[in-house]
């Protein structure tokens, strides 16, 4: 899926524009809860799933169809690069963060060069920029996969879903957790949008980006690092309740503000 994305056009200003406009708005939303946090919660598990998974979305799997159905095939490109500016944040901080009491920072920045995403996204930009054709049946194979691959995550995602218990439920996480996927984020984003030269285009593209719910990868890192996995999947399916219900005026903001009729 990377590899197709990351190859279905030029590189351009935008292209490395986009990525690093994500990382100022992902930082400036964790700076501010580096302050909060310890305000918030006294636990010290809601205190790391809240740092490690609120600014986490599903970039890829939801982030990339639905640029495709709402901005076109051209939108491809850029949702691939700022999913891998994701996947950065999620492998470095959010690994931290999940396993601070077992894991170093070193350790954590480590960890990103096992990551095959990276790999294979770096290769996927050394064609793009010495432009090594690659073949129409090649292509189409590539397409199918990343397809497939988006289809198979989604059914990892309900598996997860399906063990949430309504009764156990951790509201008070889920509901911060949500405030900030949904409105800090967006309104940093749209802030440092303004303040910088993107394209309309590219400009809807990375705030689309920063309004889909959470990532299921947030789960995986849980499960993996003991650090309750199922308040997580709450999360999740929260921000993704939530999400259904604000996207018709997420497309209005990105219509009136951007032009864009999506």
């Amino acid at each position: 899926m990377i590899f197709w994305g990351l190859t279905k056009a030029p590189i351009d200003f935008e292209f490395i524009l986009a990525p690093i406009l994500y990382f100022i708005i992902i930082f400036i939303c964790l700076g501010f809860l580096l302050i909060v946090y310890k305000k918030i919660f006294s636990d010290s598990k809601d205190q790391s799933i809240y740092l490690a998974s609120s600014l986490v979305g599903n970039t890829g799997n939801l982030g990339i169809p639905l640029g495709i159905a709402l901005f076109g095939m051209a939108s491809v490109p850029y949702t691939s690069i700022l999913n891998i500016a994701n996947v950065f944040f999620i492998y470095l901080f959010s690994v931290y963060f999940f396993a601070k009491d077992q894991f170093s920072f070193k350790q954590a920045l480590g960890s990103i060069f096992k990551i095959p995403a990276i790999w294979f996204a770096l290769i996927a930009l050394a064609f793009n920029y010495y432009q090594f054709p690659i073949g129409v049946h090649f292509n189409r194979i590539l397409e199918m996969g990343s397809y497939t691959a988006i289809v198979m995550q989604l059914v990892i995602f309900g598996i997860y879903l399906s063990q949430v218990k309504v009764k156990t439920t951790a509201w008070k996480l889920s509901f911060h957790i949500t405030l900030v996927k949904h409105i800090l984020l967006p309104l940093v984003g749209l802030g440092v949008i303004f303040l910088s030269d993107l394209n309309p285009y590219v400009a809807a593209i990375l705030l689309m980006e920063l309004m889909v719910p959470l990532a299921v990868n947030n789960v995986n890192i849980a499960a993996l690092y003991n650090c309750r996995p199922h308040d997580v999947t709450s999360a999740i399916l929260i921000s993704s309740l939530a999400f259904i219900g604000l996207i018709y005026f997420y497309l209005q903001l990105i219509e009136y503000f951007f032009g864009l009729g999506v």
